[in-house]
């Protein structure tokens, strides 16, 4: 056990130190934006603008950029109801006056006031939260030009130290229920995050191939999860090259069936604004909506991997004269049984995500035949349906990976046993 925990660390410094340093020359995503790239138009932004872009350069205006200060509220002064009228009615305008002192940025130490608006819509049936002494919030400034603060507004309420508990909680019940394998979790999950945050978008963001560049951290996060939860075995080759044949199987219907469906990754508001990043790189949108599917399917699938090959070696273990086509039946039988919630949780977490739409589109009564036809919902639905085809061909690729390595262990296994009795 020592031996394993010592030799699945050691693989997993290695994948990470191998992580850092690998870099491939991608294929450079040449073409597949041309059109759109030469149909912009030069734009330049206005003096409020964080970047100017004129003559194909861009440069930083830093004058007007002004960042949020980070303040706890000592007294809410008052509260001011204001309607404003005009030529189709009134506009309700409800906010509070708080004294805030500044803890983190330029003006730390400063005691200024600062304006929240309650009103998410112009007639006041949704509010904000109001807030309250002790709140911490996050300030927009107004200075002058002496830098001194004019007018200070609640950008954000500070949220971030409640998302720590919670993940300080999560972590705490990891290692309490999972004991080393919560902690082996622990492990992976910073490795994934690793992953995706330093490695994956980097390199998409350089413009390289953002499927090929996927595909290849998709594989080494499955190889490396793999290692650190089961160790270098026989079940987690198994379950590795299962997982992995799954997502690929998923990014390949994906790509199939985008492209004949003529879809242009321009489904939503941030793929849109992705055209006017300040980087000087073209984005293939296409293979960035093929990468999400296979990024997204890839939780699911090595649950589906991990749980086939966990059960077929256990019942080699347990059956060690079992034929080979009974242990692929009961491999098959153990997906099947998983197969149908798994699918499930992909297409409720995509269905879930996409809530919000699903009743404005219910509310204003729209046809079927244009809510499906739509770039954004057709997206939606390849990546929910590509992501479960994955998790099924991921189930006969496991079952046949594991049966064939575990034959392979019973053949090592006879034959040793046959020299044994030989020698005797």
């Amino acid at each position: 056990m020592r031996f394993k925990l010592k030799t699945t660390i050691f693989i997993s410094m290695l994948l990470c130190v191998f992580a850092v340093t690998f870099n491939p020359k991608m294929v450079y995503c040449e073409g597949v934006n041309e059109q759109v790239i030469d149909e912009q138009q030069q734009y330049e932004y206005g003096e409020d603008a964080d970047y100017i872009e004129t003559d194909g350069t861009q440069t930083e205006n830093t004058d007007s950029e002004t960042p949020y200060s980070r303040a706890k509220i000592i007294n809410v002064v008052d509260e001011i109801n204001n309607e404003i009228s005009y030529s189709s009615g009134v506009i309700e305008s409800n906010i509070q006056l708080l004294d805030v002192l500044i803890t983190k940025g330029p003006h730390k130490g400063e005691k200024i006031r600062a304006e929240h608006e309650l009103n998410f819509s112009s007639g006041g049936e949704y509010k904000n939260v109001k807030l309250s002494k002790g709140d911490e919030v996050l300030l927009y400034l107004e200075e002058n030009e002496a830098g001194e603060v004019e007018n200070a507004y609640v950008a954000e309420i500070a949220r971030d130290k409640y998302l720590i508990y919670l993940t300080a909680v999560f972590v705490i019940a990891l290692i309490a229920v999972g004991r080393m394998k919560g902690l082996k979790a622990i492990l992976s999950l910073v490795l994934t995050a690793f992953s995706v945050i330093k490695i994956l978008l980097p390199a998409i963001l350089k413009g390289w191939d953002p499927v090929i560049v996927s595909v290849v951290v998709c594989v080494g996060v499955i190889s490396a999860t793999m290692l650190i939860i089961s160790g270098f075995n026989r079940k987690t080759f198994s379950a590795v090259l299962g997982t992995a044949g799954g997502v690929i199987a998923a990014g390949a219907v994906a790509l199939i069936i985008g492209s004949l469906a003529n879809l242009t990754g321009f489904g939503n508001d941030e793929t849109q604004m992705l055209m006017y990043i300040p980087q000087d790189v073209q984005l293939d949108f296409k293979g960035l909506l093929f990468a999400g599917i296979i990024i997204g399917t890839m939780g699911a699938t090595m649950d589906v991997g991990m749980s086939i090959a966990s059960a077929m070696h256990e019942i080699k273990e347990n059956s060690p004269q079992i034929k080979t086509s009974a242990l692929i039946r009961a491999g098959m039988n153990v997906g099947r049984d998983t197969m149908a919630t798994m699918a499930n949780t992909l297409i409720l977490a995509y269905a879930g995500g996409s809530l919000h739409l699903m009743l404005l589109l219910m509310a204003h009564e729209t046809p079927f035949v244009h809510i499906i036809n739509w770039d954004m919902i057709a997206s939606e639905v390849l990546r929910a349906i590509a992501g479960s085809i994955g998790i099924i061909f991921a189930i006969p690729i496991t079952a046949f990976a594991s049966a064939f390595v575990e034959k392979d262990k019973s053949k090592e296994k006879f034959d040793l046993e046959y020299d044994e009795a030989e020698s005797v």
